[in-house]
């Protein structure tokens, strides 16, 4: 049977995943079999596995720090928004269906088994299991039927630290609020508290930090640091959407959609020296980019209306009439086509007219593809010629299928192709994506991953400017990955008590 302990927050984006991370890491390295859970997750960033089932990213990243295949055992139920009130569930990887936030809310408890059945399995398996929670354990309107807090903490009978996000201010009101609103029986469970995002000097907090063990009667476990490190981030949340002004040398946009997904497959770009990276929710803001990127999404036509409405369609327009590089992946991909039709009603029923920058129509169907690929960018045409026969893996999610007309180009080949779709799995070959001139477009996530794709584009940006792109060097993404979770285990033992915190492991509750 596996030990357990589990993070919690006092709010959304204190540092969770990352200090989950962190610990896994930090585990491992310590010579334990890890595994990371997370019994639900709202997030529109998602991943697909080697069987073909989806689950949030975080836990993806937290497997990486934990050395093992990313499972949905570690994350048995994911929630990704389609509007303000509304979800898709998916649960052990499948989609169930989307439901209302009441009627979501009215079914979690009928979930728990299928919670336990995940977890039992890490359990027989692994020496520690790190558990994310959700948001803050305090939502008084949301603590009856809990089953990723506290509930989820009860059940897997793991002792909790509580994280608070000193950086937005008011930490101290955080965690004495929170532990306040607790149970007397949760409060017992909380065994340790974490200030994290510190910047300064720790010996002028020291005097709030005895006050706050003082009134909480809860040791303070470590003050984590503001850490500048390169992971995946889980939801919209992220700093990186805060990237929209500084202009380098190679200048990349990606359009901020609304119901934005999956945009860690623009990381790659982030780490090289001379290359900005932008994300973009104005006209104003777009400025004058090299290359555009259209993001994936939840609702393609829903942000493909957005994109019409705000006026950034024109903009892309022009840029595309001055023979800018436009790449759209998955939704962003659809949306380069000239019609989407939705006759299911997956999205938004009925049919509208795309950017029209590639000859193509987008029908979405009611089964979603899942899938993992492998293969290489075919005969490309256009600025981004030098990364023809450039390799490339990656994975599949959505429900539309798009078809070019006959003046395009296929984007990709993918010689490995195993199709997931209802538990049926097959080997083919098939063509993916379109090119035609200087508009690219690909269903593929991660097509920038592998082995110099994103050091080429910026290569046959440099080279169309006239620029010289020697000291733009391109990273092995999975080394540069593996770095920062070192270097994050690596501060974390620097400033978290790990003895305290090894301690409360093997205490429990």
């Amino acid at each position: 049977m596996a030990k357990a302990i589990m993070i919690q927050g006092t709010m959304s984006n204190a540092g969770k995943s990352l200090l989950a991370a962190g610990l896994c890491r930090i585990f491992w390295q310590d010579g334990y079999k890890v595994a990371p859970f997370k019994s639900q997750n709202m997030a529109l960033n998602s991943f697909i596995t080697e069987e073909g089932l989806e689950m949030g990213r975080a836990q993806v990243m937290q497997a990486e720090c934990c050395k093992i295949k990313p499972s949905v055992l570690m994350n048995p139920i994911l929630l990704k928004p389609t509007n303000d009130t509304g979800s898709q569930v998916i649960v052990n990887g499948e989609v169930i269906g989307n439901m209302s936030a009441r009627e979501y809310f009215a079914k979690k408890k009928s979930l728990v088994p299928e919670i336990m059945k995940a977890y039992s399995r890490l359990d027989e398996e692994y020496d520690i299991i790190v558990i994310e929670g959700a948001g803050s354990p305090a939502e008084i309107n949301l603590k009856q039927e809990d089953i990723v807090n506290m509930g989820m903490a009860k059940m897997a009978n793991a002792p909790v630290l509580l994280v608070g996000d000193i950086d937005r201010g008011g930490v101290f009101a955080q965690l004495i609020g929170t532990t306040t609103l607790l149970e007397e029986d949760e409060r017992r469970m909380v065994k340790g508290l974490i200030i994290n995002k510190f910047r300064g000097d720790k010996t002028i907090l020291d005097p709030g930090i005895h006050m706050l063990e003082e009134r909480s009667k809860i040791p303070v476990v470590g003050v984590a640091p503001y850490m500048n490190i390169e992971v995946e981030d889980e939801d919209s949340l992220t700093q990186r959407f805060d990237r929209n002004q500084e202009v380098g040398q190679i200048d990349l946009a990606v359009i901020r959609l609304p119901r934005i997904s999956n945009f860690t497959d623009f990381n790659p770009f982030e780490s090289m020296p001379g290359v900005s990276l932008r994300y973009v929710q104005h006209v104003s803001d777009l400025k004058n980019p090299d290359l555009i990127f259209l993001p994936g999404t939840k609702n393609t036509m829903d942000d493909l209306k957005w994109l019409r409405e705000s006026g950034m369609e024109a903009a892309i327009l022009k840029q595309a009439a001055l023979g800018k590089v436009i790449f759209g992946v998955c939704g962003g991909y659809q949306m380069l086509g000239e019609t989407l039709s939705d006759p299911h009603g997956i999205e938004a029923k009925g049919s509208m007219k795309g950017l029209g920058l590639l000859p193509m129509d987008t029908v979405f169907e009611q089964e979603k593809t899942r899938t993992r690929v492998r293969g290489a960018f075919l005969d490309l045409p256009g600025d981004l010629a030098d990364l023809s026969g450039t390799p490339l893996e990656g994975y599949e999610i959505h429900m539309g299928s798009s078809m070019p007309k006959k003046q395009t180009k296929a984007a990709v080949s993918l010689e490995n192709y195993a199709e997931a779709v209802n538990h049926h799995s097959g080997y083919g070959e098939k063509t993916d994506g379109a090119a035609l001139g200087n508009v690219y477009g690909t269903y593929v996530h991660g097509v920038f991953d592998k082995d110099g794709a994103a050091k080429k584009i910026v290569q046959a940006l440099g080279k169309k400017k006239g620029i010289d792109t020697a000291q733009i060097t391109g990273i092995d993404f999975g080394e540069f990955k593996e770095s920062q979770y070192n270097i994050l285990a690596e501060e974390l033992r620097k400033h978290l008590d790990m003895e305290k915190i090894y301690e409360i492991l093997e205490q429990g509750i």
